[in-house]
Formats: structure tokens, sequence, C-alpha cells
């Protein structure tokens, strides 16, 4: 199959590019960024650069982002026009050009006020059903890029998958105070606990759903099996 592969200079479009060959797939790396994994280089808020890109592609694995570190160096319109109109381009032209499928790499950021529980509250229980209540530009515009999927899902029936992932960047925390009291390895150590997720397995389901088509349009978070099942009558998190 032939996959198309978006951020591909970056460290899951890296995992991303060097994996899928050696399962038998063609492999098109874009990005913004020159590496040795890029094979086109601009951006995808380009559109003629993307219709260009999508040539044959069968399946796009849509991996670039503007993310949670970049929120102190980049402004709110560069996260739009990156993480909004840079997927509306993608999606239009895969859409054009009868691409398969489209696997989407979103956050568990969109849950954002959701994911934490009012002072006395039990912690919350975090499955696909969580409510959204993203708190910065980062959730908000990747929750209105997995609706843009959606929509052409709903409009064009272009199988969509959401991906809807843990951590795994390599930037340090954004929060000063978690910097200046932790070194960065502790950090991200403890973070395997409860919000990040190894490489490997960001990059497995994204294959594993190239291999055929869907009839629904599934949100997933990959993640390890909960050790523990979900408390009975929990109530839903709602909107304050």
């Amino acid at each position: 199959m032939k996959i198309l592969i978006s951020g591909s200079s970056g460290h899951l479009g890296e995992a991303l590019m060097s994996t899928l060959p050696g399962l038998g797939h063609e492999v098109i790396g874009l990005d913004l960024v020159e590496s040795p994994f890029t094979k086109r280089v601009g951006s995808i808020t380009d559109r003629a650069f993307v219709k260009c890109s999508m040539k044959g592609v069968e399946a796009v694995i849509h991996a670039e982002t503007l993310h949670k570190p970049h929120i102190v160096t980049h402004a709110g319109q560069d996260f739009v026009d990156t993480n909004i109109t840079g997927t509306l381009n993608l999606l239009e032209e895969a859409a054009s050009g009868g691409v398969a499928c489209f696997i989407y790499t979103s956050t568990t950021s969109v849950f954002g006020g959701a994911l934490t529980p009012p002072v006395g509250a039990p912690a919350v229980w975090v499955t696909e059903d969580l409510m959204s209540i993203p708190r910065n530009i980062y959730g908000v515009t990747k929750k209105a890029a997995e609706d843009l999927c959606e929509l052409f899902y709903r409009k064009h029936r272009l199988t969509c998958l959401i991906l809807r992932t843990s951590r795994f960047f390599l930037e340090e925390d954004d929060h000063e105070a978690t910097r200046r009291e932790y070194q960065d390895g502790n950090v991200k150590a403890n973070e395997y606990l409860y919000r990040r997720v190894d490489l490997a397995d960001a990059v497995r389901p994204r294959h594993d759903f190239t291999r055929g088509r869907h009839d629904d349009f599934p949100i997933a978070i990959p993640a390890a099996t909960a050790p523990r099942h979900k408390p009975a009558g929990r109530p839903a998190r709602t909107r304050p």
C-alpha cells in the first residue's frame, strides 16, 4: 500500500517511516522540515503542494501538528493554520483522490478540563466517551480537526480513524514549575504511569487500521489494559 505520512521529520513520523516499509508498504514522507525520512518538503497549508503529494496515495497517516510545547513558541494563528487548515487540505485532497483511509493523530489533550475532577470528587475514568473541554489553543484546534474528519466521513464516506494519543514528544514539559522541580527524565518516567505512551504503541494501531475498510467512525485511545474496572454508577463529567 502507498501511504502518505505527514510530519515525517517528527518523532512519530520518523518511527512510522522506519517501520512501515518493513511491513510491505511504500511510504512518502511529507514535512515542512528536511530530514532523511522526508521525501517531500513543504507545508500542508499549501493546497497545491498537498494535491501534488497525494498522487497515487492509498492511505494517509496525518501526524504533522503543532503540539502543546509549541504554545510558548508559536502564535494562536499558527495552530489554526497547521492543525485545522492543514488537516482540511489533506482531507479534501484525500477525498477527491479516492484515498482508502485517513488516520488522524489527535491527542488526549482534547479532554482538557474534563480530566480534572472537582475537589473531593473521585478520579476521572478516561474512555473515548469522556466529553471534551479543551483548555488551550492546542486542544481546541485538535478537536476542530477531529470534527473535520467526521464531516468528511459522513459527507464523502472517507474512511477515517481518530487516535487520541497520549504524550510521546521529546520536548521538556511546558510548565516552568515542573521543569524547575524535576529532572526531565524523571518527569517522563512518571508520565508513563498515567499520560505517556511508548512510541511503538503509537505506531502499531496506525498500521493495523490501513489493512481494511471500516463501516463506522472510530475514535480510539491507544493505551494499556486498565488495571481495574470502572466503578458502577460513576457519573460522567459535564461542562461546568
